[in-house]
């Protein structure tokens, strides 16, 4: 699905005390697919790692493509478990810029920061950020021995995380907790895996872990 709008911002636009071209990053005003199936894909972010969160809905379901840990390693069979989502997720240790490049090239991208994600590129990217998915809120860290609230009393819907290289999908108190797995290198036995939630018009949320065959 090709997405016209895109409009490239550099930092200077929102942060004009930063120095000459430190980062551009697209940012998305309005964005319509071709065949006009989309209600609304708005954003609620700032130029430096979408840290206001996004708000994106379709006009029949919204599906979110869910990838982490891919270490630097953007696998085509990743990009082909993740293609025809609406919007990805990168649950952080992306390992380098290039592959939120690949991840662009499909769909809308957002992506935080993991523990092993370093440098100035990295330094832009939040540590959570909060995804709004067909009308319900998506919550999004790393690892999720790390999360300091409940996300139930908060009004979310979903928690995604990553870190563990283990994908998993529990319900928890009426919340859907999503790990993708990794979709990086192979760690000992553990599977290759990317995600997919699915959120309908009545606010329904479920997902799916894809195993890669790889």
């Amino acid at each position: 699905m090709k997405l016209s709008g895109v409009y490239p911002v550099t930092c200077q636009e929102c942060h004009p005390e930063r120095s000459e071209g430190s980062h551009t990053t697209e940012r998305f005003f309005g964005l319509r697919p071709q065949n006009d199936s989309t209600e609304r894909l708005l954003p609620n972010l700032s130029c430096c790692g979408m840290s206001d969160g996004w708000s994106v809905q379709f006009s029949t379901y919204t599906l979110v493509g869910i990838v982490s840990d891919t270490h630097g390693l953007l696998r085509p069979e990743a990009l082909d478990a993740l293609r025809g989502c609406h919007v990805i997720v990168h649950a952080g240790d992306i390992g380098t810029p290039a592959v939120l490049a690949g991840l662009r090239k499909i769909a809308p991208t957002v992506a935080i920061r993991g523990n092993n994600d370093r440098g100035a590129w990295a330094s832009t990217l939040p540590e959570t950020t909060v995804v709004e998915a067909g009308g319900v809120s998506l919550y999004v860290l790393h690892n999720l021995n790390a999360l300091d609230l409940d996300p139930a009393a908060a009004g979310f819907q979903a928690v995604i995380a990553g870190h563990s290289h283990r994908p998993k999908i529990e319900n928890r108190q009426g919340v859907l907790f999503v790990n993708p797995g990794s979709a990086g290198p192979r760690r000992f036995k553990l599977p290759v895996a990317v995600a997919r939630l699915r959120v309908s018009r009545a606010k329904r949320v479920e997902a799916e872990v894809v195993e890669l065959q790889s």
